[in-house]
């Protein structure tokens, strides 16, 4: 299993974030060729310090980084990767890694 981490730093006005990205960026991502499971955090995203600058985290499940990689550099994938600049002010950082069971 591969994941895609997706960390939204706090965007200038949550509600019209949260709004955008629950009926127009989620959908689009949903389309995703390969995407297995998606999920986001809820509540507030802290660190043992207290409150983080990040306003919510999406996981992406995926088979392998090759399907991750296919599934980005797709019409799909280039379109969810547009659409960031719609509603992601804050800024956005993404990872993909393998996972292992331990």
């Amino acid at each position: 299993m591969a994941k895609l981490l997706v960390l939204y730093k706090k965007p200038k006005d949550i509600n019209v974030f949260d709004a955008y990205y629950f009926a127009t960026h989620v959908p689009l991502a949903k389309k995703l060729p390969g995407l297995k499971k998606y999920d986001v955090s809820t509540g507030g995203v802290v660190s043992p310090a207290g409150a983080s600058g990040i306003h919510l985290v999406a996981t992406l499940y995926f088979d392998s980084l090759d399907a991750i990689k296919a599934a980005l550099g797709s019409a799909e994938g280039q379109a969810t990767a547009r659409d960031l600049g719609n509603f992601a002010d804050g800024g956005v950082d993404l990872y993909f890694f393998d996972t292992k069971e331990v």
